[in-house]
């Protein structure tokens, strides 16, 4: 398989598969450990927490914009070519997919004195999102014939994945009994690496001479980058070993920031923000990139049937594919270049403003202190994660309720890009020391997963000391 072969694949599994990592649920929830995750600046009370290894915190989130499964595997007697012009005339270049996981492999935190609390750790994540590139499709599926006249962009060629390992550690630091604030410092080890987003140039087709057809290639210039994705011969190569072992031994490094804070207005009222990955990964390890830049003209290709093999198209001249092949090349010529290239991060904000009110109790904490807890709380959380065509953002309405001091549970209601119907609901609970929390999005689709648009299920298990 070569290097173009493989990218057809990999956009084809890209455009399949996406996720936005938007942690509504956990983001405030119960002051878990894990809210540091999404908030370096969130308040803890307690002394020390370890995660059980590998189980701390296991992320998965699968989703799309517009498609289901339904859409295109519903065992309902429509053939699936029918079912895929359907899809396909339904999505636009705005529509995505995408796909992210993170495992915690060690995550943990102990207090330095009343007012700091360190915490560390390290995951792996992976991270894919592909765009529909509609142009395309409907080019390489219905051919010139009903394209005349059309104009496919190269623009709408977007994508970008990468699995790596990070290595962390942060700090939450109490100001003073109104203002919390927090950061984390990030190492990025990257493992495997597949973009393309700053592409141009467009393909046209009109009719000649002899219902032969002019296709016009018009200022091209795509890129797209690997790192670890391909071997020497420019094949697909992706070994699950080999991803894991360099998810944090690679030679492709970066660093990152996250920061946050809390802000008590008053005791029951509370505002909340962080931005999360400012970073980005230096790929220099197994890199190939390929680039393609030009214009060209051809009139068509000429074939004939052979009729002594049904299956089989025969060129009328033998050297006539080479001959194409070679002109295109001398005018769009396609390099594979080893230079290293930086990729910047996908920048997560998050915002929150929270009403707490019922019953109320005290609790000492670490400073001798006591502080004001409420049993319920409502409020609104704002969130925007960068993509390379647009930021995508969402807006969630929630409901805290304590049931006591170790059980809580949370109920979200979600308007995003993939639904305005997304209910999610989450559980922390504590026994002794030993903490577990699980959290679980879009549950009124559970019933039917093949017509859910997203679905995301987080959980964890950890020993707290108060």
């Amino acid at each position: 398989m070569n290097f173009k072969k493989s990218f057809i694949i990999i956009g084809f599994l890209v455009s399949l598969i996406s996720y936005s990592q938007n942690k509504k649920i956990l983001y405030g929830f119960a002051e878990m450990p894990h809210t540091l995750m999404v908030n370096p600046g969130a308040e803890t009370n307690f002394k020390f927490h370890a995660g059980i290894p590998a189980l701390s915190g296991l992320y998965f989130n699968i989703g799309s914009s517009e498609a289901t499964i339904s859409d295109l595997f519903l065992s309902d007697n429509i053939n699936f070519s029918t079912k895929f012009i359907s899809l396909a005339e339904r999505l636009t270049e705005r529509d995505f997919l995408d796909f992210n996981t993170k495992i915690e492999l060690l995550n943990g935190g102990y207090r330095l004195n009343e007012k700091m609390y360190l915490t560390f750790g390290l995951y792996q994540e992976i991270d894919f999102v592909g765009y529909f590139p509609n142009d395309i499709v409907d080019f390489a599926y219905y051919g010139n014939g009903l394209n005349v006249h059309k104009t496919v962009h190269f623009s709408q060629l977007k994508f970008r994945g990468d699995i790596l390992g990070v290595i962390h550690a942060g700090l939450s630091y109490k100001v003073n009994k109104k203002l919390n604030v927090g950061g984390r410092f990030k190492i990025y080890s990257g493992s495997l690496h597949m973009s393309s987003t700053n592409n141009t140039g467009t393909l046209s087709a009109v009719e000649g001479e002899n219902s032969i057809y002019n296709h016009y290639f018009s200022n091209i210039d795509i890129n797209i980058n690997t790192s670890g994705a391909l071997n020497e011969n420019d094949e697909l190569n992706v070994g699950v070993g080999d991803v894991i072992s360099n998810a944090f031994f690679s030679e492709n490094i970066g660093v990152g920031i996250d920061l946050g804070f809390t802000y008590h207005y008053t005791p029951q009222i509370e505002f909340t923000g962080s931005i999360l990955d400012v970073g980005f990964v230096n790929y220099s390890k197994n890199v190939k990139n390929l680039s393609m830049v030009g214009n060209h003209r051809f009139d068509g290709i000429e074939i004939m049937f052979d009729e002594s093999n049904a299956d089989y198209w025969l060129p009328l001249d033998k050297d006539y594919l080479t001959e194409l092949d070679s002109e295109f090349n001398a005018n769009i010529p396609r390099e594979i270049k080893t230079n290293s290239f930086v990729s910047w991060r996908p920048i997560k904000f998050n915002g929150a403003v929270r009403y707490s009110f019922g019953k109320s109790r005290s609790k000492e904490c670490y400073d001798e202190t006591y502080k004001e807890y409420y049993y319920n709380s409502v409020g609104l959380q704002l969130y925007a994660i960068t993509r390379p065509l647009s930021t995508q953002v969402a807006s969630t309405l929630f409901f805290e309720k304590s049931v006591n001091e170790r059980l809580h549970a949370k109920l979200t209601y979600t308007m995003d890009s993939y639904s305005f119907t997304n209910i999610g609901v989450g559980m922390s609970a504590q026994f002794g020391r030993f903490h577990m929390y699980g959290l679980l999005d879009n549950v009124l689709n559970m019933s039917d997963l093949t017509e859910a648009k997203s679905v995301s299920l987080q959980f964890g298990f950890n020993l707290i000391f108060d």
